[in-house]
């Protein structure tokens, strides 16, 4: 009898009862010799578009099929079991559809305990137990695969990992301890914490071999036939599998608790320590380097059920949610069939945001692009970076040589706007000053047809305004990236009281072809990612200008989880745009945002952070700190966060009120896409509602029932 055997998981069913079930499909394959594989086959009856999940009637289906093979076994009916799925997709992992409405610990704690139960089985069938990696594998999917004791692999398998941290989670379902006994401590570490943090990276079939989690790989066309066959081989002793990364005894007393020890630091240097999972993750790997399968899967079970339960799970499945399904379905948006086909960009700048966005365009749209500015020289300067760029990527093998010739072709430069006469979208990116904007966009409009969008990337400016100039300012809209152009996902699309819904339907298409997130704001100061970051900013500020060294302020502010503190995102934007950012917000807003005068002379100075050759921060500049330095009394670490948390949730209680966007959700979508603010934290509402901030500034919650933890 297993330490499962008794457990009730009614419960989790009942919780589930709309469950998109996974069956559970067996046939006896002949081998050689007279022997039978039992080949189990997981299908939820859906097209590729509804990948197979291990939900709790699954679970229980794969159980009860498992232990009826294995009482098969002991009959000597059966010499093999394998798993496979059905075409392309082994499976995604655990359904997460419901588990955010588990009411309490004592419900939570069975989901561990369920997935040890039946996918552990794989392991104590008494004759060998194979999974066919027949396609997609990720978290309990893959679990899967590591519970059995030999895996073959599909060569065209899309994507293969264990996401979980990423989620605010770990694998619980044995990953964490087979794992690293598998393919040692830094590879494991790699998979379970290195991978889900950089934009939950994927392990492509060439990775999964040189890695040990898979024992062999097999051509699509005939991958069934030949793991079939392998298996055959293994059965019969014929085939010898060898594991070059088990960890062995020096790496296990010496290695192990070094290698997590690094990947520890680098996390905590990279995200802090708010986001729990990487850390309780980690102590699991640390841990699987001794102790038996069972007391590997009994500390997966409480560390699993702990997170669960929690506040940040539940915030990362309400952020995953937003863009997943939200982002995909903007608010306010017009009837995109009304949006205008976009053959040909015009860029006015050729600076290095300007040139990002022509990258872009071209990579994306495949239509000409033209570049102008002010000389042929600052023109020349722009295109030597876009074809250096479009180099770059050839180099690395992202595109093709034809497709980087293409790409050249269609970027060409101009010091003429009247080369923009065809252009259907012209997007400007020219100094941040509203006149300079204004006298850009009144020209342009003699050169260009009557039907081309015009599109502003200020970042704070009234785009109103900025259209003040325009005989036709229906067709003006902001259209705000983030930097870097390439990398960050939103774009906020302002509408301003003339723009159109042609105009606004065309550039929330144009967004979306860019591959894209966009959240259409009103036009007010800042939008919502700098309106929000403005706060911070200023805040940090106040404290620093009232006597708080800089690092006691970014210290303070550490519990928000953003992923930089004040001081650094402070030098990547740059010190005079800060100065700029709250200038504009104070202005608009004297009373709520705060302007600093040691900011201005801080971007006079130039300097605010130390750094070494390679660009890593290593204190703060000494003259920087005699600039801020004799304001006063320093302010207490929690007073400065309890006065940030309670400004901001007066803030975005009064953007919501003021419709700068539709609800909560588009003010945490923007935050999280636009300035990274972690998914463990659910975006900014639900953390307010957490610390009791939105309580203290408007007597509510954004969120009703607050996305929290259980008990």
């Amino acid at each position: 009898m297993n330490d499962y055997e008794n457990i009730d998981f009614t419960p989790l069913v009942a919780l589930s009862d709309d469950e998109v079930v996974t069956r559970s499909f067996v046939r006896d394959v002949p081998l050689s010799e007279g022997r039978v594989l039992a080949l189990v086959t997981l299908d939820n009856g859906r097209d590729h578009t509804r990948p197979n999940t291990l939900g709790p009637a699954t679970l229980l289906e794969l159980r009860d099929v498992l232990d009826g093979l294995r009482e098969r076994a002991s009959r000597g009916e059966i010499h093999g079991v394998a798993v496979t799925g059905k075409p392309f997709i082994l499976a995604a992992g655990a359904d997460l559809s419901q588990v955010d409405i588990i009411p309490d610990r004592k419900t939570a704690a069975l989901l561990p305990k369920l997935g040890h139960d039946a996918l552990g089985r794989l392991g104590d069938l008494g004759v060998p137990s194979f999974t066919f990696i027949n396609g997609l594998a990720l978290g309990g999917g893959l679990e899967i695969a590591l519970n059995s004791d030999y895996r073959t692999l599909d060569m065209s398998t899309a994507a293969i990992a264990l996401p979980e941290v990423f989620l605010g989670l770990i694998p619980g379902w044995g990953g964490a301890y087979l794992l690293p006994n598998l393919i040692g401590i830094e590879n494991a570490l790699k998979v379970v914490i290195e991978n889900p943090l950089k934009n939950n990276r994927t392990l492509k079939p060439k990775d999964v071999l040189e890695l040990g989690i898979a024992d062999v790989g097999f051509a699509p066309a005939t991958f069934l036939e030949q793991s079939i066959r392998w298996a055959d081989g293994v059965i019969a002793g014929s085939v010898t599998v060898k594991r070059p990364h088990a960890p062995g005894r020096i790496e296990r007393a010496v290695k192990w608790d070094a290698a997590v020890g690094i990947a520890r630091k680098q996390v905590a240097s990279r995200l802090g320590t708010v986001q729990t999972s990487p850390y309780v993750a980690m102590d699991l790997l640390k841990a699987a380097k001794s102790g038996t399968r069972a007391e590997g899967f009994a500390r997966e079970d409480d560390a699993l059920t702990d997170l669960i339960s929690g506040d940040q799970f539940r915030a990362s499945v309400y952020a995953f949610n937003l863009v997943q399904k939200r982002a995909k379905r903007p608010a306010g948006a017009p009837d995109p069939k009304i949006a205008r086909r976009i053959s040909k960009v015009g860029v006015i700048g050729a600076g290095l945001m300007a040139s990002q966005f022509a990258l872009l365009f071209v990579r994306r749209l495949q239509v000409p692009v033209v570049i102008t500015d002010l000389d042929q020289a600052r023109v020349d300067k722009g295109l030597a970076y876009i074809t250096g760029e479009i180099d770059t990527l050839r180099g690395k093998g992202r595109i093709s040589g034809d497709e980087a010739n293409r790409l050249r072709a269609l970027v060409t430069g101009t010091t003429n706007r009247a080369d923009f006469a065809d252009a259907d979208w012209v997007i400007e990116a020219v100094f941040e000053e509203l006149g300079v904007k204004q006298e850009v966009f009144a020209d342009i409009e003699k050169y260009v047809g009557p039907e081309t969008i015009l599109a502003t990337n200020t970042s704070s400016l009234s785009v109103e305004r900025i259209g003040e100039k325009l005989a036709h300012p229906e067709r003006l809209v902001g259209f705000h990236f983030f930097n870097p152009v390439a990398v960050m996902p939103l774009i906020e699309v302002v509408s301003a009281p003339a723009t159109d819904d042609v105009t606004l339907s065309t550039a929330m298409a144009t967004a979306k072809a860019l591959r894209k997130n966009a959240v259409i704001t009103r036009d007010t100061p800042g939008f919502v990612v700098n309106r929000v970051l403005a706060k911070v900013l200023g805040e940090a500020m106040r404290a620093v200008d009232s006597g708080t060294p800089f690092a006691d302020v970014d210290t303070a502010l550490a519990p928000l989880g953003l992923p930089m503190a004040p001081s650094a995102l402070l030098d990547l934007v740059g010190l005079k745009v800060g100065a700029h950012v709250l200038d504009t917000h104070h202005a608009a807003f004297p009373e709520r945002f705060y302007r600093s005068d040691n900011l201005h002379a801080l971007a006079d100075h130039g300097s605010l952070l130390e750094k070494d050759k390679s660009g890593k921060i290593t204190g703060f500049d000494k003259t920087a700190l005699k600039i801020v330095s004799g304001g006063g009394t320093p302010t207490p670490g929690d007073e400065i966060l309890r006065r940030l948390q309670d400004g901001l949730a007066d803030e975005i209680h009064r953007m919501l009120e003021d419709d700068v966007v539709h609800a909560a959700e588009d003010i945490d979508l923007c935050m999280i896409l636009g300035a990274g603010w972690p998914f463990q934290m659910g975006g900014v509402t639900p953390y307010l509602d957490r610390v009791g901030a939105s309580e203290r500034a408007f007597g509510g919650t954004f969120h009703s029932p607050r996305i929290a933890g259980v008990e």
